[in-house]
């Protein structure tokens, strides 16, 4: 079978731009018919893409996939397209967010991110050197890339549009979108700090690190995020009758993205942690502009993430896997099956939710294409050595495990857990908005 469609394909006029256009445009026909079809089904969009990808670029011998593992135009373009795709996943996690900041109004945000991601990286390392043998830098720069949670992947477990995601009585939807708008940001300095490792070794590297990669630079995102988000709502209320659809308002808001995240990366701020900040400050209180500009964002990432689907699965065909070894197995399905999940509950322990809720926002600490991003920058400033192709085909089965397990039980669990919140919360009972900002009744 396989070789008559080689043959097929063969037959027709194939060249590698004709075949991305070709695939590129039914990516984006079926990211417009697939969710409808798959809805409420075990079965995610992701899934299929991926699938798609690799058995496309497997059979063809004229389509080439994107290898990690070159140099040149290959990891420079993996690089920069996750990145754009990072960026705008984010703005769209931050607009759809209602419940202001607070500690206690997002309590369980701040475990998962103070506990929650700091197990999970010491975790990993500690994997690293155990099952693979992986020297220091290696070992952490596989903890660090696999330690955020993806806001690119992650649309069956995150909030709806604005103004319908209910996050104050949605607390896993809530939970989860947060964390992974946040700890975006956050995995860059332990990125950072395996690049150091590579030239200075881990003692002479951990004191600048601290000062600078920590304390400094999420500083700088942070307060460049507040400050340009409050900026650009200035000017936005200024010149507001410009805006009155949902394209000005999405071009406006995807441009002020791309300069919030320029704009903090030349003062060496973390552009990922300021994006997100100034979307939540952007839509503050702004109904119509989070809507329409989350609409349009919204779309953007659809075609971007339709191709990205894509072009993983024709990294799996090029061979990316090939250094995978059992004891790399037994790293992803650790991983993804023990490491989050139980990082997640040892974080929300004594946080007043049902534990039907603490197991869901555990269990869905999905990896997807932020990981790619950060090996690929990574890779890109330091030299690892021979590790590389190791790390590379572990987040590789790391994320491949995640997309499955995650995609099939996100729709029915979390339709299960809406039943149920639903039964157990009557229309006008504040209770569960209470629980929610970190009170019991």
């Amino acid at each position: 079978m396989s070789g008559y469609c080689r043959q097929v394909i063969g037959f027709l006029s194939w060249d590698l731009h004709i075949g991305w256009l070709v695939l590129g445009g039914i990516a984006m026909v079926a990211m417009v018919v697939l969710p409808r079809i798959l809805h409420a089904r075990p079965l995610s969009v992701p899934i299929i893409y991926v699938a798609v990808g690799f058995a496309a670029f497997s059979l063809s011998g004229e389509l080439r996939g994107p290898r990690p593992l070159g140099i040149g135009f290959d990891s420079a373009a993996i690089e920069y397209a996750t990145e754009l795709i990072v960026i705008i996943s984010l703005v769209g996690a931050g607009l759809r967010i209602e419940r202001r900041p607070g500690l206690i109004r997002w309590n369980s945000v701040w475990r998962l991110l103070a506990i929650a991601m700091t197990l999970s990286i010491l975790a990993a390392i500690g994997l690293a050197g155990v099952l693979l043998g992986l020297a220091a830098a290696p070992a952490i720069l596989l903890a660090a890339v696999l330690a955020p949670t993806d806001p690119v992947l992650a649309d069956d477990v995150q909030l709806g549009r604005p103004g319908e995601g209910d996050d104050e009585r949605d607390e896993v939807r809530f939970t989860l979108t947060t964390e992974a708008g946040l700890n975006d940001g956050l995995a860059f300095p332990v990125v950072h700090l395996a690049i150091a490792v590579t030239t200075a070794g881990v003692a002479g590297s951990l004191l600048e690190w601290v000062a600078y990669d920590v304390g400094l630079r999420i500083a700088l995102g942070l307060g460049m995020g507040l400050a340009l988000g409050a900026a650009v709502n200035v000017f936005g209320n200024r010149t507001g009758e410009f805006f009155r659809n949902q394209t000005s308002e999405g071009l406006f808001s995807l441009g002020a993205t791309i300069l919030v995240y320029g704009l903090t990366e030349v003062v060496n701020g973390y552009g990922f942690l300021a994006v997100f900040v100034a979307a939540l400050v952007r839509g503050a209180g702004d109904d119509d502009y989070r809507r329409n500009a989350h609409d349009f964002i919204e779309q953007i990432e659809s075609i971007l993430v339709a191709v990205a689907l894509l072009a993983f699965g024709a990294v799996l065909s090029e061979g990316i896997l090939d250094a995978l070894t059992w004891p790399g197995v037994a790293f992803a399905v650790l991983f993804v099956f023990v490491v989050r999940p139980v990082a997640g509950w040892i974080a929300l322990i004594g946080r007043p939710m049902p534990g039907r809720e603490r197991i869901a926002i555990a269990f869905f600490g999905i990896r997807g294409l932020g990981s790619i991003y950060y090996l690929a920058y990574a890779a890109n400033h330091a030299d690892f050595g021979g590790a590389l192709p190791e790390v590379w085909a572990v987040v590789s089965l790391t994320i491949l495990l995640s997309i499955g397990v995650h995609g099939i039980s996100a729709s029915p669990l979390m339709r299960r857990l809406d039943l149920r919140r639903d039964e157990e919360t009557p229309a006008g009972d504040d209770t569960r908005d209470l629980e929610s900002k970190g009170f019991t009744p």
